[in-house]
């Protein structure tokens, strides 16, 4: 009878507590059911809040809401394009259908080449009609690509087409960054923000260091910035957004690994971008691995990139450099090591870029900055090996000319010397190309950090207005000159590189060991010309922007320091 009772009220309980959450299951059963239109309702509410944010940002002051404006558009123009090909994308592809194999279409092609060779010629008639020294630069384009091609694998198999286009691209990208003014001032204003944030890592390093050290002590100045930019990569990876730039890249040629991989490299470095296509470099050919080295060896990385602008060269010419040499590398890669197999990743959809395997943003926050600390330790002792190296050299070259009467013999002084013609024809006045071969000569030979901060130093001394000339010998080099020794240097192809390069793709592809040993000292040449080629395009576009400074201005100010104006006001006042 209790029993009973018992079981009677705990069913009576169960249905006064049923009746109590049905309106809520009610609601929520409504919420499942309209989930779509709640989210676009949000979404909606969302936009137009954005809306009348931006667009009181933009009336309030323009100016300051500038990078807003140009991220705002960036978006729009890019759900735009999604828009479009969602619309119209089918529709496209089956009016373009017919003309793949017609000889509208192969006509077509043989104009555009004709178009674009006579233009390229009459241009060049044109523009270098008062600047001659640009004529050489040209010249230096041709001689390293008949270089190249001396030493192609296969000389029947080069697709001169690939080549050609590849060159293309990178000349037409230049003339949009150094010639035409929206160019010059969007990487410009580019390469301002990248300083502005990295800038940020000052909060960190001096919190952990203290400010003295920070602005006195190299090591604590730029590797800091490695760990900080590193951490911020990660941060994207893990969100996609670096996977997905890379792809948009690529998509400019053909989304095969190869080119994803060099499309990679302009974000991250010669051991990180194959890790991209990590599942794909066993089955991948010789001619596809070489494009893959050659990418490493003729770019930068991302996170280097920083310690670079640390250092006082010019930002937007190291990221324009970084992203012209892309397309040049493909290229070059396929005339030194022309596919003579059938590849496996011809179709688009052949390869995907693989997502972070971290949990959560903190956990990829963590593991990028974690990760940095070997790149920043791998760059300290490198800097700290090669200049010591470097300096017991040049005291054993010193010694062993002295035997002979031979004065002040370093390992500079013979690169100078080696090297000068070939600074020479990428188009550097030959009183400058002793100073630009040395630098091009430490960036192969031993690395690029080496070379930056000798080029910074040569800044330095230019800025600060001190003497060109000493004593017969040249303190610093033109603006010209740093543009072109920047662009040269933009690249990881030096002999240390080798090492690095078969360390890390060995490692994902053990069984590939011998391939990869025997195309890498062909993908190191590659690199190395590729930023070589880049400096050569930046010396046929470089033109002087305007008068360096207000002369009549300038002078009539009082100042105390020497500095860079200073001497350009006062040769012209005495060469007038």
């Amino acid at each position: 009878m209790q029993t009973g009772y018992s079981n009677f009220c705990y069913l009576n309980f169960w249905i006064l507590i049923r009746r109590t959450l049905q309106p809520f299951t009610r609601a929520r059963s409504f919420c499942k059911t309209h989930a779509g239109l709640f989210k676009k309702i949000l979404l909606s509410l969302l936009c137009l809040a954005y809306a009348a944010y931006f667009l009181a940002a933009c009336i309030l002051d323009f100016h300051r809401a500038l990078a807003l404006f140009i991220l705002t558009c960036l978006v729009l123009l890019v759900l735009v394009h999604r828009f479009l090909k969602r619309l119209f994308g089918d529709k496209l592809t089956r009016c373009l259908r017919p003309l793949e194999n017609s000889r509208l279409k192969f006509w077509m092609k043989w104009v555009l080449a004709g178009v674009s060779l006579i233009g390229l010629i009459l241009w060049l008639a044109l523009d270098t009609a008062q600047r001659p020294e640009q004529l050489i630069s040209f010249v230096g384009i041709c001689m390293f690509i008949i270089i190249l091609f001396a030493c192609s694998k296969h000389h029947s198999a080069v697709s001169w087409r690939a080549v050609l286009w590849g060159l293309g691209l990178q000349f037409v990208f230049g003339i949009l960054v150094i010639r035409t003014d929206p160019g010059f001032n969007a990487f410009r204003w580019l390469g301002e923000q990248v300083q502005i944030f990295l800038s940020y890592t000052v909060a960190g390093s001096s919190f952990v260091f203290g400010d003295v050290l920070v602005k006195d002590v190299f090591a604590f100045q730029a590797l800091p910035i490695i760990l900080f930019f590193g951490c911020v990569m990660s941060i994207l990876y893990y969100l996609g957004l670096v996977q997905w730039v890379v792809q948009k890249v690529s998509h400019s040629a053909t989304q095969s690994g190869e080119t994803l991989a060099v499309a990679g490299n302009i974000f991250v470095g010669m051991t990180e971008a194959p890790l991209l296509i990590r599942p794909y470099l066993a089955d991948m050919t010789l001619s596809e691995i070489h494009a893959v080295m050659t990418g490493g060896f003729a770019t930068i990385s991302g996170t280097v990139l920083g310690a670079f602008i640390s250092f006082g060269i010019d930002a937007s010419s190291l990221i324009s450099a970084s992203v012209m040499a892309a397309p040049s590398a493909l290229a070059l890669s396929k005339l030194v090591y022309p596919e003579v197999e059938e590849s496996k990743f011809k179709n688009k959809a052949g390869v995907k870029l693989p997502r972070g395997k971290e949990k959560n943003v903190l956990e990829a926050a963590s593991n990028g900055a974690t990760d940095a600390v070997g790149l920043a330790t791998n760059v300290a002792a490198n800097l700290i090996a090669f200049l010591a190296v470097l300096a017991f050299i040049n005291a054993a070259l010193s010694w062993l000319g002295e035997m002979v009467d031979i004065q002040g013999l370093t390992f500079q002084v013979i690169c100078s010397y080696v090297l000068r013609p070939m600074v020479f024809m990428m188009g550097v006045e030959w009183a400058d190309c002793p100073m630009v071969a040395e630098m091009v000569g430490m960036k192969f030979f031993t690395n690029e950090f080496v070379a930056f901060q000798q080029l910074s130093q040569y800044k330095n001394k230019r800025l600060s207005g001190v003497e060109e000339w000493i004593k017969g010998k040249k303190q610093w080099i033109s603006v010209r000159a740093e543009i072109i020794t920047t662009f040269s240097l933009c690249g990881f192809a030096n002999l240390s590189s080798i090492g690095i390069t078969l360390g890390g793709l060995t490692s994902m592809v053990p069984h590939r060991k011998s391939d990869l040993s025997k195309v890498v000292v062909s993908a190191l040449f590659t690199g190395a010309c590729v930023s070589l080629i880049s400096a050569c395009v930046a010396g046929i576009l470089y033109v002087p922007r305007g008068a360096e400074t207000d002369c009549v201005s300038f002078l009539n100010m009082s100042f105390t320091n020497r500095t860079y104006e200073t001497y350009v006001c006062c040769r012209e006042l005495f060469q007038r």
